[in-house]
């Protein structure tokens, strides 16, 4: 993951995310029964109070819980306290050193962030799409339209 990756993450300080996205964190992260050993103890207990084992898949929580509604790097804060809600944001700290030290320098510097996500920004503007039977727009990001294969 580069530079321009790990900032574009960031996105994540707005937002929300639906139970059964981060439910195997609380319960069963590697298949031992327990939570993310990576999972700030008394957040996951807080996750657990409204994310129960089963039921409530929809519930919704805010992927930064101490800004919600407003674009900061509260986002790489949380990461670095082990609150980061989905696995794939705590992979920024465990893939490699070099994400590692962006989270760090992203949570110390909010203007690094968003001189970083502007470039990210950017960049995502100038990816062409994929056009004709070489793609498809989805009409719910989710799943293929039709449910088959990119035509």
């Amino acid at each position: 993951m580069d530079t321009i990756s790990c900032a574009y993450t960031g996105g994540h300080t707005i937002g929300m995310s639906r139970c059964t996205s981060f439910r195997q964190r609380l319960y069963n992260q590697t298949g031992n029964g327990m939570a993310d050993s990576t999972l700030d103890v008394s957040y996951a207990a807080q996750l657990r109070q409204g994310c129960p084992r089963s039921g409530g898949d929809n519930n919704l929580f805010p992927l930064d819980f101490v800004t919600p509604a407003k674009f900061d790097n509260f986002y790489y804060k949380n990461l670095l306290a082990g609150k980061g809600l989905l696995s794939s944001d705590e992979v920024l700290l465990t893939k490699s050193a070099e994400t590692a030290a962006l989270v760090k320098a992203y949570a110390a510097d909010v203007n690094l962030f968003f001189q970083h996500i502007a470039q990210s920004m950017v960049n995502m503007g100038s990816i062409s799409p994929l056009t004709g039977s070489q793609g498809e727009i989805r009409k719910n990001c989710r799943k293929l339209n039709n449910g088959h294969g990119g035509h």
